[in-house]
């Protein structure tokens, strides 16, 4: 337990209000240098406004309002490259899309936003929405008007007519979706998807190189989009500045859709070693979402889905071994939805129980997080940067497991948690 010294005005006001002006010092044991891999004790963090003003100066502002993290270690907050906020494995949901509206999936997203920043993440991607939900979420979010981490939104995912992107298993006539939903064929096709998802809030453009798991189309690893298709995605969404992520678990989609040039791949379930070996060469980072695999429970998925699930998850595991070990970029992505929003931070345990060392665990959810989405104003404990931070009762370093306990959440200067309580608005 620990005490934090916190002014009347920030426990009775809301998160908003919080981001007064005046001047905040944390002081902790220490925080973790991300790109060095180590502890820096101490850790006297000078807030100002939404950004951090100094690490360890040599003295402190005489005004400043001081918390006192004392036995307690900072990180940056958490970045998880690959959510759905929108979307959750519970009750009816091979169902939920023709039977609650674009209101309900905002309402499940307001949700999973709160519970996704209480649990140290304070930035996401989110990979695929409907209706421009995500994009609206992470405006609401910008605004104030819910609590939850800065949204990185992708709108509508890509794909081929009848894929995994599709909505499938209903009669003719149900839920048929065109390019404003992301569905498009072709080059001319999926150009003009790339360009409305753009134009209405997309701030990333992730499309379907495969068949996937929880869907009833054809085979886990079945090709979808041609070499052609994808290249035009890529090439489209590049030339707006925006970065592609390509949804692949089968070996030769990996492959086509690293060799067109996409940013990621996300799931690499099957990828073989010339697909990790394309990976390293051309730069492109595999996000291996690897914790849903004892979350999900496999026995009561749909018939179809459960099969694929069996064979994927396992094939996942070992794959991520094999990328850790070819030098891979694994950026932290967990799927969230596929496993119940706030247990981001678990797959932390499982990724080091599989190689990856406890720092580059840590890296995976800051230096190389941010160099995938490509900023430059979070992911690390520095001046200048945004005061984006989390605590933990003890070192990470040596026990990974303890972020997936998180104390104290600040995202640009707000305290949204604190002696293990969120802070909501009034």
């Amino acid at each position: 337990m620990y005490f934090i010294k916190v002014s009347t005005f920030i426990l009775l006001t809301t998160a908003l209000i919080q981001t007064a002006l005046a001047v905040t010092v944390l002081e902790a044991d220490g925080y973790v240098d991300v790109e060095a891999g180590i502890i820096v004790t101490p850790a006297v963090i000078v807030v100002d406004g939404e950004h951090i003003k100094a690490v360890n100066p040599e003295h402190r502002p005489d005004t400043a309002e001081i918390t006192d993290l004392s036995g307690h270690i900072l990180l940056p907050g958490l970045i998880d490259v690959h959510t759905h906020l929108t979307f959750e494995i519970s009750g009816d949901w091979t169902n939920r899309s023709v039977r609650e509206t674009a209101a309900d999936t905002a309402y499940w997203g307001a949700r999973n936003a709160s519970r996704t920043l209480l649990a140290g993440f304070t930035t996401v991607r989110d990979l695929g929405s409907s209706e421009f939900v995500d994009v609206a979420l992470g405006r609401a979010i910008e605004k104030g008007f819910v609590i939850g981490p800065r949204v990185i939104p992708a709108a509508h995912s890509l794909g081929i007519t009848g894929g995994h992107c599709d909505t499938t298993g209903f009669a003719p006539d149900v839920l048929e979706r065109d390019y404003r939903s992301g569905i498009a064929d072709g080059v001319d096709g999926v150009t003009r998807a790339v360009r409305y998802q753009v134009k209405h809030g997309a701030r990333v453009i992730k499309f379907c190189a495969t068949a996937g798991v929880l869907s009833f189309e054809g085979p886990v690893g079945a090709q979808q989009y041609s070499a052609a298709e994808m290249r035009a995605i890529v090439e489209e969404a590049h030339r707006h500045g925006i970065r592609v992520a390509a949804h692949a678990h089968g070996t030769e989609g990996i492959k086509t859709a690293i060799r067109a040039g996409v940013d990621s791949v996300e799931h690499g379930s099957l990828a073989d070693d010339e697909g990790r070996r394309l990976a390293v060469e051309n730069g492109t980072a595999i996000v291996m979402n690897i914790y849903p695999k004892g979350q999900v429970d496999i026995e009561n998925l749909p018939d179809g889905v459960r099969e694929k699930a069996r064979f994927v998850f396992p094939r996942r595991e070992l794959n991520f071994t094999r990328a850790v070990e070819a030098g891979v970029r694994l950026p932290y992505g967990t799927d969230a939805g596929v496993y119940p929003h706030g247990n981001n931070a678990n797959q932390f345990a499982v990724k080091v129980g599989l190689g990856q060392s406890p720092q580059d665990a840590i890296r995976s959810t800051s230096v190389w997080a941010t160099e995938l989405i490509g900023v430059t104003d979070r992911g690390r404990i520095r001046a200048g940067l945004l005061a984006d931070m989390i605590a933990v009762d003890s070192n990470p370093l040596e026990d990974i497991s303890i972020l997936e306990d998180v104390s104290f959440v600040m995202k640009g200067g707000v305290v949204y948690k604190f002696q293990g309580q969120g802070v909501m608005p009034e």
